[in-house]
């Protein structure tokens, strides 16, 4: 059934793509490769960059995604720069082999491919310096990034500590001068037990070969860049990654490119997405199924909670409706981003997160709520304090003064100074930041010490 499905796209589509696949005696889907006609002109007209992602089956198949990547490319919208499907039948040297050949044979464009971007897990470079002989393989900023946001994790540090370097990590992405990238290496020799220190490989910050593949987008361009890949990978994972059936997951994926086709006709047409932050489309149902899930959480929310607690939650739940937010989940920890700083939600009752909010409150923050969307699920009266519960409070003013404490405070009115003092420095002049900067400089030095670990 799932392969009469990918079938049926041959025929639905007025340009009728590439879609090969192999079949195994036991009827299950042994290779595929996919490229519709609109995919093969945006590779055709951006050939000299590829990226490329690999996105894992629960049944241990790997989708292999073709990206276009580098200053040319301006296309935006989710997938708008995949370029190829596939699926290898084994991820050895002649399984991949075979799937470069086949994308090479459909693609004539593929001996102007300067550069291949690939993630630090990608064994198999013998194979692609074969297939793309006048090809450099770099790895790509973007999994270098998730590898070191995945390895602070495991490394179970101080919450300050993971705070600090996360938010090093997101600034030194955004910027990746070699000053940065210097700092950000010292930082994690600091901070890292040297014991553990070799498995974050932090010698590739300091290779200036794979930096200058990245190095060209300012500070919003790489933002947006780095957003856009979020956004790509979760489609991919939400779509064949958590799929048993690797047909049916494959399915759904080109549905999902076939209603999301007007990201690659604008770029038929010459033109540029003109809502390219639009909410996530996974389905045809799904803005249906949001909404109605979205519905039922502020129902509950009302029917648990106080009025006050509600009105809090509410205003998180706002946030949520308009952000992209699950980011990767784990057999007992999920972590979410709404475009911000990385936090930890614990999802067993009562649900628990990393964030201010939640901290200061012990209300269901952003993230709680975001991860409870993106399950369809609903608030339960275990997820919140006794004192939250409808009937327990009168008054906000009452339920806050009750939780407010002095160093709550003065937590909120530093990070609120922070924030102020940091979009200061970011918009002022060259001349103004040094002058500012120092002036922070000997602050930090006369309260704390002038050693490396302070930073500004």
């Amino acid at each position: 059934m799932a392969l009469t499905m990918l079938n049926e796209f041959l025929i639905e589509d007025p340009n009728p793509p590439m879609l090969l696949y192999q079949v195994s005696k036991t009827a299950q889907l042994d290779t595929l490769n996919y490229q519709s006609h609109l995919m093969q002109g945006v590779f055709a007209h951006f050939p000299e960059i590829l990226f490329i992602h690999r996105t894992y089956n629960p049944t241990g198949k790997v989708l292999y995604t073709f990206l276009v990547d580098g200053p040319r490319v301006q296309l935006e919208g989710h997938l708008a720069r995949a370029v190829y499907f596939a699926i290898p039948a084994k991820e050895d040297a002649e399984g991949l082999a075979q799937m470069f050949q086949v994308f090479k044979k459909f693609n004539p464009a593929w001996a102007r491919v300067c550069t291949i971007l690939v993630d630090p897990h990608f064994l198999p470079l013998p194979t692609l310096a074969m297939e793309f002989p006048a090809a450099e393989v770099l790895l790509s900023a973007f999994h270098i990034c998730k590898f070191l946001q995945g390895k602070f994790y495991q490394l179970s540090l101080e919450q300050p500590v993971e705070r600090v370097l996360l938010s090093a990590l997101q600034s030194t992405m955004c910027s990746a001068t070699a000053g940065n990238l210097r700092k950000l290496y010292t930082l994690l020799s600091s901070c890292i037990p040297p014991a553990r220190l070799p498995e974050l490989h932090s010698h590739w910050l300091l290779n200036d070969r794979i930096w200058l593949a990245h190095r060209w987008r300012s500070r919003a361009e790489s933002s947006r860049y780095f957003q856009g890949l979020e956004v790509t990978t979760r489609v991919l994972s939400q779509l064949f990654g958590t799929t048993p059936c690797v047909e049916q997951g494959m399915a759904s994926l080109l549905r999902y490119m076939q209603q999301n086709a007007g990201d690659e006709a604008s770029f038929s047409l010459g033109l540029s997405p003109q809502n390219s932050h639009a909410p996530l489309d996974v389905s045809p149902e799904s803005p249906k199924v949001e909404r109605l899930v979205e519905a039922r959480i502020q129902h509950s929310l009302n029917a648990i909670c106080t009025g006050p607690a509600a009105q809090l939650c509410l205003g998180e739940l706002a946030v949520v409706q308009k952000s992209v937010h699950l980011v990767g989940s784990g057999s007992e920890k999920v972590n979410i981003q709404i475009l911000e700083d990385t936090h930890r939600v614990q999802p067993q009752p009562p649900a628990s997160c990393s964030c201010y909010f939640h901290q200061a409150f012990r209300l269901p923050c952003r993230h709680i709520l975001a991860m409870l969307s993106a399950r369809h699920q609903v608030l339960q009266p275990d997820m919140l304090p006794a004192q939250w519960t409808a009937g327990c409070a009168a008054s906000l003013d009452n339920i806050l003064g009750s939780k407010w404490s002095e160093t709550l405070d003065k937590h909120l009115a530093v990070a609120l100074l922070t924030e102020e003092v940091g979009q200061l420095l970011q918009h002022c002049s060259q001349e103004e930041f040094e002058r500012r900067y120092s002036t922070l400089r000997e602050l930090a030095d006369s309260w704390i010490g002038p050693y490396e670990q302070v930073q500004l």
